[in-house]
C-alpha cells in the first residue's frame, strides 16, 4: 500500500469519519456469495460499500471479492488466494464460523490484518486470538450469555434447544446454556440439526414440544431461519411454547420472509433497526435512501468493519502491520450504539438489545425489550496483553 497523499493523522476515537485523501488500499472482500449464507455476505458487502460511500472514499478503496461458498475448505483456498496473488493490504468478511475456523493460522502466520465483519466463533478473540484479527461483530458467546439471565428473571425455568450442528451453533447454545443454568435455570433437551441440510424441522419440534418446557431457545440464521419460524408458526406452539434464540433467528434481513409466524419472537442482538438514537435514526434514513430497504445487523457489520478500517487508515497505517495495530484503538458512536475494541481480545465491545417482533401495520417490526450494555468477553485465553 502507498503511502497518503496527505500527511494529515487524525484520531482514532472518530465521532465522524475524516475525508483525507489517501492513496489506494487494497481490500479482500470474503465473502459467501453462494450457499445458505448468501443473503448475509451480499447484505454485508452493501453495508461496507455503503460507509466508504458517504465517507467519499470509495475511490480510494480497492475491493476484490471472493466467495467462501460457506466452505472452510474453499474460505481458505480463497484467503491464500487474497493474500498471496492479489496481495491485499487487508481481508474483511468472513460469515462462518467454521470458515474463520479453518482461515486462522494462516491470517496468522501471514501476519494479514482480518476485520470479521460477522463470524462470531468464539476462539478466533480467545484461545486462538490473534493481533492480526479484529472482529467488529459479535462472538458469540457475547449474543447469547445475556439472554440466559434476562429469560430467567422473566420467570422461565425450563428450556429446550435446538441449533444447527456447525460451530456457531454449538458456540451458541453453549453460552447461553452456560448462562442460564448458572442463573438457576435447567435445559431439559436439546438437539442439533443437519447444517444446511435440514428442511422438515418437524420432528425437532415435536421433541421440544414433548419434553413441555417453558420455552424453546434456538439459533438459525438465514434460509435455515425463514424454514424454522414458519415451521414453528405451523405447529401452533406460540402460546403454550414460546420461542427464544440468538437475534440472527428474526433477522429484518428476511423477518418479512417469515410472516406472522415471527409475531412474539423474542431475541437478542447487537443491532435493531428501530433504536431510537441520532445516529441510528441518521444511518437508517440513509440506508433507506441508497437501497431501497432497512438496514440489518449484516448491514451495520459491514458499514462498522468499513468505518473501524477507515479510522486505522486515518490513524496513520500504512501497510499490513500498522493496519493491525492500528484498528483495535478506533472507537466511536455508530448505529448500534458505543463501539470499541477490547485490546484483551481484539474482539467488540458493544449493547446487546433485546427485542420481540411486533406487527405495526401490516408490517414487522422490532420492539426492544431490554438492554444489557457494554457487553465484552472475558479473555478465556487470549494473551494479546
Amino acid at each position: 500500500m502507498k503511502k497518503y497523499i496527505s500527511g494529515l493523522a487524525v484520531a482514532a476515537a472518530l465521532t465522524t469519519i475524516s475525508t483525507a485523501a489517501l492513496a489506494e488500499t487494497t481490500v479482500g472482500l470474503l465473502l459467501p456469495k453462494s450457499g445458505v449464507f448468501a443473503a448475509l455476505g451480499n447484505e454485508i458487502d452493501d453495508g461496507f460499500v455503503f460507509a466508504l460511500e458517504e465517507a467519499g472514499r470509495a475511490d480510494d478503496i480497492k475491493i476484490v471479492r471472493e466467495d467462501t461458498e460457506v466452505k472452510p475448505p474453499v474460505g481458505l483456498a480463497k484467503a491464500r488466494k487474497l493474500v498471496l496473488q492479489d496481495e491485499v493490504d487487508v481481508i474483511v468478511g468472513v460469515v462462518s464460523s467454521g470458515v474463520l475456523g479453518a482461515m486462522r493460522d494462516f491470517i496468522h502466520e501471514a501476519e494479514v490484518p482480518l476485520i470479521v465483519s460477522n463470524a462470531g466463533n468464539d476462539a478466533a478473540t480467545g484461545a486462538a486470538c490473534s493481533p492480526y484479527i479484529t472482529r467488529v461483530s459479535f462472538s458469540n458467546g457475547q449474543v447469547n450469555r445475556p439472554m440466559g439471565q434476562w429469560m430467567h428473571d422473566q420467570g422461565i425455568q425450563k428450556v429446550y434447544t435446538l441449533a444447527s450442528d456447525y460451530a456457531a451453533g454449538h458456540q451458541m447454545i453453549d453460552n447461553f446454556t452456560a448462562a442460564f443454568t448458572e442463573a438457576g435455570g435447567e435445559i431439559i433437551g436439546s438437539e442439533y440439526t443437519p447444517f444446511g441440510q435440514t428442511k422438515d424441522f418437524g420432528p425437532y419440534l415435536t421433541n421440544a414440544r414433548a419434553a413441555n418446557p417453558d420455552a424453546i431457545f434456538v439459533f438459525y440464521a438465514g434460509g435455515e431461519a425463514i424454514s424454522f419460524v414458519k415451521q414453528y408458526g405451523s405447529f401452533g406452539m406460540a402460546a403454550d411454547v414460546p420461542l427464544f434464540g440468538s437475534g440472527f433467528l428474526t433477522s429484518p434481513l428476511y423477518v418479512a420472509a417469515e410472516g406472522d409466524a415471527a409475531v412474539g419472537v423474542k431475541t437478542s442482538l447487537h443491532y435493531v433497526p428501530t433504536l431510537d438514537t441520532p445516529e441510528n435514526n441518521a444511518f437508517v434514513a440513509a440506508f433507506k435512501e441508497r437501497f431501497g430497504r432497512t438496514p440489518s445487523e449484516y448491514a451495520v457489520q459491514g458499514y462498522d468493519s468499513a468505518r473501524v478500517l477507515l479510522g486505522a487508515l486515518d490513524s496513520g497505517a500504512t501497510d499490513r502491520k500498522s493496519i493491525a495495530a492500528a484498528l483495535p484503538k478506533v472507537s466511536y458512536t455508530g448505529p448500534r450504539g458505543p463501539l470499541e475494541i477490547d485490546p484483551a481480545t481484539n474482539n467488540v465491545v458493544q449493547n446487546i438489545y433485546i427485542y420481540e417482533t411486533v406487527k405495526d401495520g401490516d408490517a414487522l417490526t422490532q420492539k426492544v425489550v431490554g438492554v444489557v450494555e457494554g457487553v465484552r468477553d472475558a479473555p478465556n485465553g487470549c494473551a494479546l496483553q
